[in-house]
């Protein structure tokens, strides 16, 4: 396999974390390579309209925002590849990253991978997502004013999202595959006591109904005591029941916490490792939002910045030809 040596920073990941820091580096003439990974663009490829992105007052498709952040970065000299990730070598002082294609040795490496929102598994969900069918309620909920919705999960999450949708639905309904919900007292008594929120446990979602024109228009349900069949009129589908960060690859080589989001050192993007730094949902499990993640790849951006410049690796590459052999 071929090993690529001409980039001093390799970028994982190209959503709005990524592309950001892209977008710094390349303003920096720190020109780094961007793998895309198993989905370019991100979670917001997935996503129709996007409305609370700032500089957009008439909103914006999702996969046209990302081309934009794209674009801006190679305008500067980004370069981006189609690439999945295979693994990762951070023993060494160059860092060795194999994708399905290359080999990269690199003096720095940003972490941009995201997270994958957990799914409930049905062929017709994945039909409908964008189309009634959401994983984010801050990011969709106004598309659903005087709607009837439906939240899947039992956890704290399902419990905030449920209750934020009340500010834009006209019924929200919990369904839990279990009996008692996991979610925490306080949260389970603010969703309970919400007037807009009804809960149907001992429940599956079995096939949503609808179509990409029309968007949901019903789920068909099962009853997990009873084993019976029904069909719930429902306008919308938040699947609530978490999100997995794309850290598989860095276990046992970077410090992660027990959900295996990254842990970066306090009010830094910068990692265990010197030279490693990770910023978006690998790191965020709280507010998840593409404004949030562009804001710590900007940060990731110069925080190795001034990394490579602490350590004269930037002066070091900025030898004339024959002066320093980086190859």
């Amino acid at each position: 396999m071929e090993t690529i040596k001409e980039f001093r920073v390799v970028i994982i990941g190209s959503g709005p974390a990524g592309c950001t820091a892209a977008l710094y580096l390349s303003r920096a003439n720190l020109i780094p390579i961007v793998l895309e990974g198993m989905q370019p663009g991100g979670q917001l490829t997935i996503t129709t309209e996007v409305e609370n992105y700032p500089g957009f007052p008439e909103g914006i498709l999702g996969p046209k925002l990302m081309d934009l952040m794209r674009q801006q970065a190679e305008r500067f000299g980004a370069v981006f590849r189609m690439e999945n990730l295979e693994s990762v070598d951070l023993s060494s002082r160059l860092f060795r990253i194999t994708s399905d294609q290359k080999i990269y040795e690199c003096e720095a490496l940003i972490i941009a991978a995201g997270a994958s929102a957990m799914q409930i598994g049905l062929p017709s969900e994945k039909a409908l997502q964008g189309f009634g069918v959401s994983y984010c309620a801050t990011c969709d909920g106004f598309f659903f004013k005087g709607k009837e919705i439906v939240v899947v999960g039992g956890g704290d999450s399902a419990m905030e999202e449920a209750t934020f949708l009340t500010k834009f639905a006209s019924k929200v309904t919990v369904i839990h595959r279990r009996e008692e919900l996991r979610a925490s007292k306080i949260m389970q008594d603010r969703a309970k006591g919400n007037p807009k929120i009804d809960f149907l446990f001992n429940t599956t979602v079995e096939e949503v109904v609808g179509s990409k024109d029309g968007g949901v228009t019903s789920l068909k349900l099962r009853n997990l005591h009873t084993n019976e069949l029904s069909e719930m009129k429902a306008q919308g589908l938040f699947v609530a029941i978490g999100h997995t960060p794309n850290t598989s690859a860095y276990r046992g080589k970077l410090k992660l916490d027990e959900r295996g989001y990254i842990i970066t050192n306090p009010h830094a993007t910068s990692t265990t490792i010197p030279g490693v730094f990770a910023c978006g949902d690998v790191v965020d499990h709280i507010y998840r939002q593409a404004i949030t993640a562009a804001g710590s790849g900007c940060q990731a951006a110069l925080d190795c910045e001034r990394w490579l410049t602490h350590e004269r690796i930037t002066e070091r590459w900025d030898l004339p030809a024959g002066e320093e052999d980086r190859k």
